[in-house]
């Protein structure tokens, strides 16, 4: 066996033991109450922190530069241009004979 299956093994054996040990927690034993609320305010914390981690990279990610600021654009535009008007011009002449 290569390391990588006994890691998958060592994984699922431990998941299972987790499975096994919540379920004492959450129904057999005397901590029950506290077992719940301890994993119900975790669950909610990780989906908080979640949108707290998007709600501060779209405040402090820079805002992209918009198209009509970059550099050479209007070159491209009127190359663009060029070529849609000299291909209409074509098609024209092929249509007039």
């Amino acid at each position: 066996m290569n390391n990588d299956q006994i890691m998958g093994w060592m994984i699922l054996l431990g998941s299972i033991v987790g499975i096994v040990v919540y379920f004492y927690l959450a129904f057999l034993s005397p901590w029950t109450i506290l077992t719940i609320q301890v994993s119900a305010f975790l669950a909610v914390a990780a989906v908080l922190a979640i949108v707290a981690w998007i709600g501060y990279t779209l405040a402090t990610t820079p805002p992209p530069t918009p198209i009509e600021d970059l550099e050479g654009f209007e070159g491209i535009v009127a190359e663009e241009e060029e070529e849609v008007s000299s291909e209409e011009a074509e098609d024209e002449e092929t249509e007039e004979k």
